[in-house]
């Protein structure tokens, strides 16, 4: 069964910083798709930041500039780097793996259990 870890999230004051890492039990290879989305309290999950199979970043607007994503294949992991961080930030955090075959066809999609960032003023 696969599984994604994710760690790093806890209590910040606002304008602090954050780093998520997100750990798969499986290979995570150059052409897979992987990401950060965030569940705030009554709200819908949202995107925070993907890489794209194609390798192209995309982030959702209110993180722009502040929010960095990365990836290290070899290690198997995805990281989140948040800096001036906002009560509006405060949210579950999810990392996802997108798993994509040679011929760029999506095959499998998984998530991790959260990590709960909170961010006071």
């Amino acid at each position: 069964q696969v599984q994604l870890v994710e760690s790093g999230g806890g209590l910040v004051q606002a304008g602090g910083s954050l780093r998520l890492s997100c750990t798969a039990s499986v290979r995570i290879s150059s052409i897979d798709g992987v990401g950060w989305y965030r569940q705030g309290p009554g709200s819908q999950r949202e995107l925070v930041a993907h890489i794209s199979s194609g390798g192209s970043t995309n982030y959702g607007g209110s993180v722009k500039g502040r929010f960095t994503i990365s990836r290290d294949n070899a290690k198997n992991a995805v990281y989140l780097q948040m800096k001036s961080l906002k009560p509006e930030d405060t949210a579950v955090y999810y990392c996802n793996l997108a798993k994509v075959n040679p011929d760029g066809m999506e095959t499998s999609t998984y998530w991790g259990q959260g990590t709960q960032v909170t961010v006071y003023s």
